[in-house]
């Protein structure tokens, strides 16, 4: 099994559901944490909600490489290394395809997939000097259809066809990829507010410890591409 105490991690999109689930399980396995998203005073408030010393909350809008490029500085001024990143930021908007927006259809390409991009591109040169570990947070929407999610449907199977490249690029330097396919989530995704009618769905802290699982399994095995679904429907 991998030690990964005292790795650090870099989650996008880490205020809150998939991201500050992931951030929870990895802190409380000794990995210090950076987290990011567009609002800083929601990052400041998810820090303090995560209530450990090894926080660092950044701003960085993932649309924007620049951000990304200046997150990475500040980590790395700060701990001094990177190791993980989880590529999770992101949002939906539905409409059938002939309704849909040029905006709606731009931030979800831009978020989603272009978003993910970037964050690998200003994480790369870390993860190569430090053998590590790229995630992204995909959807089982990126394998199946639906009616009017055309955009959002269009990103996430950029993101799994992205990821499944890079693994491949990014494999020769020790360097694992892999995509998380989450179904039904427990999340604030496009506005939910969480409540006990959504018990029957996966948890945030599901998918943290699968993180931490797929972290620490032998180095000698890469699940490049994990669908996970709730065990039941509801």
């Amino acid at each position: 099994m991998q030690n990964i105490e005292n790795k650090v991690a870099y989650i996008t999109g880490g205020t809150k559901g998939i991201g500050f689930g992931i951030a929870k399980a990895l802190l409380q396995n000794g990995v210090k944490v950076a987290i990011s998203g567009r609002d800083i005073d929601a990052v400041e408030k998810a820090k303090d909600e995560l209530g450990n010393q090894n926080v660092l909350a950044l701003q960085s809008d993932v649309r924007n490489f620049d951000d990304e490029r200046k997150a990475i500085e500040k980590i790395i001024a700060t701990y001094g290394r990177l190791d993980i990143v989880i590529a999770n930021a992101g949002l939906g908007k539905f409409a059938p395809v002939d309704e849909m927006s040029l905006e709606d259809w731009n931030v979800m390409i831009d978020t989603n997939l272009t978003g993910a991009f970037h964050t690998l591109k200003a994480t790369v040169e870390q993860l190569k000097q430090n053998k590590g570990y790229y995630f992204s947070i995909a959807s089982l929407a990126g394998t199946n259809f639906f009616a009017q999610g055309a955009g959002y449907n269009a990103s996430k199977f950029g993101v799994v066809g992205f990821t499944q490249a890079a693994m491949l690029d990014l494999r020769n330097y020790d360097i694992k990829c892999t995509t998380i396919m989450p179904g039904s989530v427990t999340s604030h995704f496009n506005e939910h507010i969480p409540n006990e009618a959504d018990e029957w769905k996966i948890q945030p802290s599901d998918l943290g410890q699968m993180i931490v699982d797929l972290l620490k399994m032998n180095p000698n095995v890469l699940p490049s591409k994990v669908e996970v679904r709730p065990t039941k429907t509801k």
